[in-house]
């Protein structure tokens, strides 16, 4: 009788991964997540979101929290969901690239497969020209490696649906719309070829 190797993602991001904003609590982790299950049904999914981290805190707990949910006998991944707190923090991009880099090199050192999300774009113009520099570099140093990135920024950032609930959100987070657009920005960018499977749902 044959067994199943089990999935195993960890999820390292912030409060978008958690799905903060959306009123029916799934977030685009959940609605990936849901996507996928029908593909991959011993999937297990570890949304491990942080607020206002830069790329420094990412990088000091990243392989150590993601470990925890890992197993001995499983197929063990990791997603990155970049955010933009190192402009909050006064991190440089030269500095973040190589954070993003470290984490990155690391997990393949333990033959733990990566994907990489970029950051979306925010509601505060002079704020996405830094987010513009950030998805840029975290894209090349992805890129770099053979690990798969998906740009949300330049396609989110002229988006009539995103920039409208970004915009009335009393904390500029997306809701079920805008977590609607990154899922499916996800679901169509690599996420099925980087997990091995098709996408048993199809593509509508």
């Amino acid at each position: 009788m044959s067994t199943v190797t089990p999935t195993t993602v960890a999820v390292i991001g912030g409060p978008l991964v958690a799905g903060h904003g959306d009123g029916r609590g799934l977030g685009w982790v959940g609605r990936v997540t849901a996507r996928t299950l029908p593909s991959l049904p011993d999937l297990r999914v570890f949304p491990l979101a942080v607020p206002h981290e830069d790329s420094s805190g990412l990088h000091a707990r990243t392989i150590a929290e993601a470990s925890l949910r890992y197993t001995s006998d499983g197929d063990n991944r990791l997603v990155l969901a970049l955010g933009s707190g190192d402009l909050d923090s006064g991190r440089s991009v030269a500095r973040a690239r190589l954070d993003v880099a470290n984490v990155l090199d690391e997990a393949l050192a333990l033959k733990v497969s990566a994907f990489v999300i970029g950051p979306p774009p925010e509601y505060n113009s002079e704020r996405n020209r830094g987010i513009a520099e950030l998805n840029t570099s975290f894209s090349d140093v992805a890129k770099r490696r053979g690990i798969a990135y998906v740009d949300t920024f330049t396609p989110l950032l002229g988006h009539p649906v995103w920039q409208r609930e970004i915009a009335s959100s009393r904390d500029h987070l997306p809701g079920q719309e805008g977590y609607g657009l990154l899922a499916w920005l996800v679901l169509h960018r690599g996420w099925f070829p980087w997990l091995g499977v098709q996408d048993a749902m199809g593509d509508s």
